[in-house]
């Protein structure tokens, strides 16, 4: 079978944004081409190369993000692509680079592609948490708890440092019988690994409607309904609910505008755990959550990413 392959021209700091457009409309997977990945490993001194090409020193800029679609609907989906890139671009206002955006699409043979990307995927240790792609088998160990994640629908598996730190902070804060509000759910992860930490009730909200149906499939995947509510809604503006804690893995301009709407949902000595931030964006949002009376408590770093742990006093 043919497939379309779609690819997008953008940087290093607008590649999420362009794989997570994509992954909402590509149920084959999307790869990111970033020669400064490779520059980064080939600075580590625990690594060592048999050859590599000069070219990787350099400093290209020029970030290749790419998509599968099949030839009937890829005319429509690649429009809904490129018109989300370009949302999430005026919704930075001008405070990511998002490079040419120049796109190119192609004719490619299927085989057996499809499945290859699954192959890339493992277990993955969070604390006491392990996500598991629902293909794997797994035997857990004592102290574990297993998400299955069924991730080529929606972005956030557990591999990228902003998804992994919120992980760890949650196992960090969260107390049994805790309330769990996630804005911006993606793949459910956040909200999932709270309800198997020992949350009562769980909150995961989406705007994107194949996240919504990702997190609802993942839920039940995980068994776990009965502890969850997933809903294509803001909770931020359209809901009443307030949680003892609070996840927002989304950017920093994002978090930003979201900023005067937590307090009202955050109970009283409440923690608010945040997380894809860039070092360039971290000050505004420090500002801005201090500017409606949170307090920092914790800073916390992964690569080039940070996430932010906020409390409102009792």
């Amino acid at each position: 079978m043919k497939y379309i392959e779609l690819t997008v021209h953008t940087a290093t700091e607008g590649s999420e944004l362009v794989a997570d457009a994509m992954w909402a409309y590509s149920p084959y997977g999307v790869t990111v081409c970033d020669a400064q990945d490779a520059a980064a490993l080939a600075k580590d001194s625990t690594v060592f190369w048999d050859y590599m090409d000069d070219s990787v020193e350099t400093k290209n800029r020029d970030v290749l993000v790419k998509c599968y679609l099949e030839p009937a609907e890829a005319d429509e989906k690649i429009k809904l692509i490129l018109n989300e890139i370009s949302s999430r671009k005026q919704l930075s206002e001008g405070l990511i680079d998002f490079g040419t955006l120049e796109d190119t699409k192609r004719v490619i043979e299927g085989d057996d592609w499809i499945d290859v990307w699954k192959k890339h995927f493992r277990p993955i240790h969070l604390g006491r948490i392990v996500v598991v792609p629902e293909w794997i088998d797994y035997t857990k160990e004592a102290g574990e708890h297993v998400v299955l994640l069924d991730s080529n629908m929606a972005f956030g598996t557990g591999e990228h440092e902003t998804t992994s730190m919120c992980v760890e902070l949650l196992q960090e804060y969260l107390k049994e019988g805790d309330t769990v509000l996630d804005v911006g759910c993606g793949s459910g992860i956040l909200g999932i690994a709270a309800a198997k930490l020992g949350a009562k009730r769980c909150y995961l909200s989406d705007l994107d409607p194949i996240a919504v149906e990702s997190a609802e499939h993942n839920c039940a995947l995980n068994n776990v309904e009965d502890v969850t509510r997933v809903t294509l809604s803001d909770l931020l503006s359209e809901s009443s609910v307030t949680a003892d804690i609070i996840l927002a893995n989304i950017t920093a301009e994002v978090l930003s505008l979201l900023a005067p709407s937590i307090p009202a949902h955050l109970k009283a000595g409440g923690t608010l755990i945040l997380s894809g931030i860039i070092e360039s964006r971290l000050a505004l949002v420090k500002e801005k959550y201090a500017a409606v009376g949170l307090s920092l408590k914790q800073e916390h770093r992964k690569g080039e990413w940070y996430a932010l742990v906020f409390s409102r006093e009792a």
